[in-house]
């Protein structure tokens, strides 16, 4: 069952080209919905105006190659580790688990619809990618959401702002349960693979409603607040540098002694334990 393509065993009733097609589909849904969400939102006019602000009350100027280490830093810390998430009830944790997941199951996905005979290592990958995803996204759902953790809500409220993790995890618990019911010959699995299609419409068409976007704006976030920390601008915020030697080492002692220590420089600060 984990080393045969679910994509190819259905292949006689839905066309491989007509599969192919919806690919293209999800992948146009999503370049609309993104520009759509950066229009109504303004959110790349924001980023570059404070880009602008930024590099206008920069206190040094950086050269071509801190520009490029800075950007490389990012993807590597900030994108790739999520750095900037905490670690309550495993937060970071879940959140890599999902991302990592849900990246390794659409490649594989799109992987198997575009070439049937693939290897048996694909369709592993697939189930590993999906299993990842629901891992992650269960996790987060009953355990790590602030309103459930923090505030006391129902994990089984829901809100517009969870069409995202509602969509991603139920497309994904479909598919997974759809191949599953496929492979052993269990009556039903169309109609799984009806709803698995629907929840996947959703998941890529709601990216104006959800937080699907926000994985192209967290990242150009990430690298202006690094270059603002690393031209001493620092958006005029005192900078938190107790845990972080790197950010240490980009600051003078001038910028370092000005900031008060009861925001984020000095050992009286508490831990965090709240949202």
């Amino acid at each position: 069952m984990f080393s045969n393509n679910p994509f190819s065993s259905i292949a006689s009733i839905v066309s491989p080209d007509l599969m192919q097609l919806f690919v293209f589909f999800m992948i146009f849904l999503v370049v609309v919905g993104t520009i759509f969400d950066i229009i109504h939102k303004g959110s790349a006019r924001y980023f570059f105006e404070n880009m602008r602000k930024t590099n206008s009350m920069a206190k040094k100027d950086l050269d071509g190659a801190a520009i490029i280490s800075i950007a490389i830093k990012t993807g590597a810390i900030d994108v790739m580790t999520s750095k900037e998430l905490c670690n309550i009830r495993g937060r970071r944790i879940a959140h890599l688990m999902g991302m990592y997941g849900f990246i390794l199951y659409i490649v594989t996905t799109v992987l198997m619809i575009f070439n049937i005979a693939t290897p048996a290592i694909v369709a592993q990958l697939w189930w590993l990618g999906g299993l990842l995803v629901c891992a992650g996204g269960y996790w987060f759902w009953f355990f790590i959401r602030a309103d459930v953790s923090a505030e006391g809500k129902s994990p089984f409220r829901v809100m517009r702002a969870d069409l995202f993790v509602l969509s991603l995890v139920g497309s994904v618990t479909l598919g997974l349960i759809w191949a599953w019911m496929q492979a052993k010959g269990i009556s039903g699995s169309l109609v799984i693979f009806s709803f698995y299609i629907f929840a996947t419409v959703i998941l890529f068409g709601g990216v104006p409603w959800s937080k699907f976007a926000h994985m192209f704006f967290k990242p150009a976030a990430a690298f202006e607040k690094r270059l603002s920390i690393a031209n001493g601008n620092a958006d005029n915020l005192p900078t938190y540098t107790r845990d972080d030697p790197e950010l240490q080492q980009s600051h003078s002692m001038e910028l370092l002694k000005d900031a008060p220590m009861d925001m984020g420089l000095g050992i009286k600060r508490e831990v965090p334990r709240h949202y």
